[in-house]
């Protein structure tokens, strides 16, 4: 549309599109009558039925421009007409391939991490456990997410990949597929809702055939979450927060509607930026934080600083805050695997009702006396 000059055509098209989207939901529709087991994803949704799953991907990524359906085909099963023109996969898998850390809890919590047998930048990977099978050479480095190594994962034959894309344009996806290989797009990192991050658990009891497994530990989950808000449902938030550090000459603050956002506002404090419109982040001028935050109670401060020294040592400026004055500065970041992974990012969207609890303690720590930090650490 952005394209004047191709108006008419563009219409012609987009009408087209829409039409065909909406007959693609009503094929799933007719030959699933099922109801959606997803609850708090928006990316995602799941129609179980007899010997056969329909998973619906969708808003991969920003301004995609199409949906992505997977069926998940048991043994025996047999798949409608209507939905054989989507991508059929085997389940219950046996061998996986997954390109983001936050996966790897995932298949830890059901108990098949051993179906894993390649990742990108196996370094990354915080968990002992997974790290254990990596230096036993099970699990492959396959290259980076934005260029796998294809021979490799033709070699290692894994009856599928998961893997992620950040916009339109993904010929490394594209080359997979064409070289015969199962690839299955996620979208868990557009998630903004806590919950509804941790609920692509649920995409992996459906691969793996272990739903039930994965309805228990996500119920249990949301359990521990809600038990948390109401640790703090009759508390106010006083508390004010700066989030974030320089990285270059920009600030980046999260948007209000954002997945870190969300934490602070269950956690009952004032975020500073909490009506800044958007999910993702802002990027500000230094001068621009000082003047809106420099006397916040507490600093949230990105990147995995160990001490006030070091974070001085960055920047000589971010000692002009009173947060840095009366050492209320904690990082989410400073917990690293034993080869530099952050320990945070991998796990946190798993268990945001852990990420929650560190909030509480942090800004209400009255209220769990005896809860030691999972992922923040005090700067001191």
């Amino acid at each position: 549309m952005r394209f004047s000059f191709y108006k008419v055509i563009l219409l012609v098209l987009l009408f087209s599109f829409i039409g065909c989207k909406k007959n693609e939901k009503s094929d799933i529709q007719n030959d699933v009558n099922s109801p959606n087991s997803i609850h708090y994803a928006k990316s995602l949704a799941i129609h179980k039925h007899e010997g056969f799953t329909v998973v619906t991907v969708s808003n991969p990524w920003p301004d995609a421009v199409k949906d992505f359906t997977y069926i998940l085909k048991e043994k025996n099963g047999i798949v409608p007409d209507s939905l054989k023109k989507y991508t059929q996969i085997s389940v219950p898998l046996k061998s996986i391939v997954v390109t983001s850390t936050t996966n790897i809890p995932f298949l830890e919590m059901l108990g098949v991490e051993k179906s894993l047998v390649g990742f990108p930048h196996t370094d990354y990977i915080s968990s002992e456990k997974t790290r254990t099978l990596i230096d036993a050479g099970l699990v492959k480095n396959v290259g980076q997410n934005e260029k796998l190594n294809i021979e490799q994962l033709i070699d290692l034959a894994p009856e599928l990949i998961v893997t992620f894309g950040i916009d339109n344009n993904n010929p490394s996806i594209e080359n997979l597929q064409k070289s015969g290989l199962n690839v299955l797009i996620q979208a868990d990192w557009m998630e903004q809702s806590p919950l509804g991050k941790a609920e692509w658990l649920k995409l992996y009891g459906a691969l793996f055939v272990k739903e039930k497994e994965a309805d228990i530990l996500f119920e249990n989950i949301v359990k521990e979450y809600n038990n948390a808000l109401e640790l703090v449902a009759t508390k106010k938030p006083t508390s004010t927060v700066l989030y974030g550090s320089m990285y270059q000459d920009q600030w980046f603050v999260a948007r209000g509607s954002s997945w870190v956002a969300q934490f602070m506002k269950d956690a009952k404090a004032d975020y500073l930026w909490k009506n800044l419109d958007g999910t993702g982040s802002l990027g500000l001028s230094f001068e621009n934080i000082l003047d809106k935050a420099k006397t916040a109670n507490f600093w949230i401060a990105t990147g995995s600083f160990k001490s006030l020294a070091e974070l001085e040592k960055a920047n000589p400026h971010y000692s002009q805050f009173t947060a840095f004055a009366n050492k209320n500065i904690y990082t989410f970041e400073g917990k690293l695997g034993a080869t530099g992974g952050t320990v945070f990012y991998e796990l946190s969207p798993a268990r945001p009702d852990l990420v929650l609890k560190d909030y509480i303690k942090i800004f209400h720590p009255e209220l769990l006396p005896n809860y030691n930090f999972t992922f923040a650490k005090k700067l001191n």
